[in-house]
């Protein structure tokens, strides 16, 4: 697996604080915008990926927690503008997530991942980072879904259409799903906002599909109703 990190990210939406992207091995099977959509497979951001995965840019785990411990006491920091937690496919890799959520001791780093929490024992381990302080949000496509999430106990994200207007709305189960203010308000940014890398909120919070492949990924999303 290859990693990197930007230092400084140049995103509008993220704002000025480190990034990293995992190569596209990390990418789980099952995630229903593989090769269907997929932000990340777009513009600059995919043409940084491609250099990342063909091991051009980045390098090892260790690499990745040596600059992790290099960042600031209390520093926000994204773990994967592009790629998922560390693991070929649907499995995690237990021991590599335990090496950054140990470097990430005394940081804020927050992460998505689309990795199948039934799969293996992909959920004890995405529960063991976020009880050691590494915000692993855990991505759905549907409310019932997520629902079921938030049921175990996990910090949630919930992708949605990109023809989504509200702002907040309650699921069935009761839950308060917040859109990302980021989407919709231009002085927000992942660095000012904060809500994804607070692993213990109630809330779930919503993101419409964007990007050139919004169009394929709004049918990919479809398709799992």
């Amino acid at each position: 697996m290859q990693y990197h990190m930007t230092t400084t990210s140049s995103n509008a939406k993220t704002g000025p604080i480190p990034v990293t992207t995992t190569s596209r091995a990390s990418c789980p099977d099952s995630c229903p915008f593989r090769n269907q959509g997929c932000y990340a497979e777009s513009g600059p951001l995919r043409l940084h990926w491609d250099k990342v995965t063909q091991g051009r840019r980045g390098g090892s785990l260790q690499d990745l927690t040596a600059a992790i411990r290099r960042l600031p006491r209390r520093g926000l920091w994204r773990h994967n503008q592009a790629g998922d937690l560390p693991g070929t496919g649907d499995h995690i890799d237990r021991s590599e997530l335990r090496a950054i959520t140990r470097a990430n001791k005394g940081r804020r780093g927050f992460t998505y991942t689309h990795k199948p929490p039934a799969f293996g024992d992909n959920l004890a381990s995405i529960k063991e980072a976020n009880d050691g302080g590494f915000t692993a949000n855990v991505s759905a496509e549907r409310e019932d879904t997520a629902d079921k999430l938030r049921a175990a106990g996990l910090p949630v994200v919930l992708t949605v259409s990109g023809s989504e207007s509200r702002r907040t709305w309650q699921t069935a189960a009761g839950n308060t799903v917040v859109a990302c203010p980021a989407q919709y308000r231009d002085e927000v940014t992942c660095a000012t906002c904060q809500l994804c890398a607070n692993r213990t909120r109630k809330s779930v919070v919503a993101f419409t599909l964007h990007g050139t492949g919004k169009a394929k990924a709004e049918k990919a999303r479809e398709a799992l109703k």
